[in-house]
């Protein structure tokens, strides 16, 4: 039952922004190469994939052991922005820790979204509090805000390590994404440069939360030897054109050879639809792996399979995956491009939610999500047009 109010809200918000779904379809050519593609993105979202990051994959339940780690290695700061944070196992273990950090000193920025974070206010927060965390709640229910939420998912520690993906704190991720109840998911660590980008993107989310502006100490200069290049893109909500909508469309754009996209919400807008088959139809090996049966919206996955007709016509191959909730965003392209975040193919976060995720340059990356791609096949099963 307590999943109910959530799904009823969000089916709500989903129709409020019917009428702002983007009618933009990108009709100038992407370059494939990593230069190029970097330059058309800079255009697109101001942002540009540059060198020097670190990145680390992190699946389903591991995420918790990764933000406990780095938690407990915080020397001046830890900022969070979550969608979904509610009493549970993994929010004990978080909680232990990030209030030891607080009492040594370290200083503890929350902001958490309402919506979906059930007794959070109750139950977490005050412990929190107690300890010296400053934790403010996004766009509160009581000034009616509806479907405007904060989807992101943005962990940055001494503003020097960030986390990004689809996780929330809960029980649904706890686990290995392969049995119900475990949620399949996909999160990344990231050291680099764009760590800068998740830091502004918490900043400018903590200034509309009424926080004072962040001390220049929390935007270091952040130097790494790793070989990936990658930015990050953030999405604000907006009545005609996201940078979540422009970023989609722009790495599909790009592909060449290859888009295989994972996302848990998959209800993409006629412009997405035909740049799809644009490109099935130019040879390229379009996929797409969505919920299926074991989803928390069964009104989504009504419109998501209302998307299929025309994108099987065209050759697009859909599966859905089976044995949980696949709540993935990732997207990769040919074999150097991928995508790793918040933003789902749906009205919400493609129209009206804070979102963000982090783009990449770097074939190791792609070969990576391919082999979970290969492992969440076995456990999925490919959808057929209708004879």
């Amino acid at each position: 039952m307590r999943a109910l109010p959530l799904v009823l809200l969000l089916s709500a918000c989903t129709s409020c922004v019917d009428t702002r779904l983007s009618s933009f379809r990108l009709t100038s050519k992407v370059p494939a190469d990593p230069e190029g593609f970097s330059n058309a993105l800079s255009q697109s979202t101001a942002v540009s994939l540059t060198s020097g990051h670190e990145v680390e994959l992190v699946n389903n339940g591991a995420i918790f052991d990764r933000l406990e780690e780095e938690f407990g290695r915080a020397q001046h700061s830890i900022h969070i922005v979550l969608f979904i944070w509610r009493p549970s196992m993994p929010s004990m273990r978080l909680v232990k820790v990030v209030t030891e950090r607080a009492r040594a000193g370290v200083t503890c920025r929350i902001i958490i979204d309402p919506l979906a974070s059930t007794d959070f206010e109750r139950v977490t927060k005050p412990e929190l509090v107690a300890a010296g965390c400053d934790v403010r709640a996004f766009r509160p229910l009581s000034k009616g805000a509806t479907d405007q939420r904060n989807h992101r998912k943005i962990v940055v520690v001494d503003g020097k390590v960030g986390f990004t993906g689809g996780f929330g704190i809960a029980d649904d991720w706890v686990g290995d994404g392969a049995r119900k109840g475990q949620w399949r998911e996909s999160s990344i660590r990231v050291q680099g440069p764009a760590v800068n980008q998740m830091q502004q993107a918490f900043a400018e989310n903590w200034q509309e939360v009424d926080g004072p502006l962040l001390p220049a100490s929390d935007f270091p200069e952040v130097k790494t030897t790793g070989q990936t290049r990658a930015g990050f893109v953030s999405s604000t909500g907006s009545d005609h054109l996201t940078r979540a909508e422009r970023l989609t469309q722009l790495i599909i754009a790009s592909a060449t050879r290859r888009v295989w996209i994972a996302n848990a919400y998959f209800v993409p807008s006629p412009g997405l639809i035909s740049l799809l088959i644009e490109k099935k139809l130019q040879g390229v090996d379009v996929r797409v792996m969505a919920a299926g049966e074991e989803t928390d919206q069964p009104q989504v996955l009504r419109e998501q399979r209302a998307t299929y007709e025309k994108l099987l016509e065209a050759g697009v191959r859909i599966w859905e995956y089976a044995p949980s909730l696949l709540h993935s965003k990732t997207m990769l392209v040919d074999d150097h491009l991928s995508v790793v975040g918040s933003i789902n193919l749906d009205r919400l976060s493609l129209a009206a939610m804070e979102e963000g995720s982090l783009v990449m340059s770097d074939p190791r990356v792609v070969a990576e999500l391919v082999k979970h791609w290969e492992g969440d096949l076995t456990r999925s099963k490919e959808v057929t047009a209708k004879k």
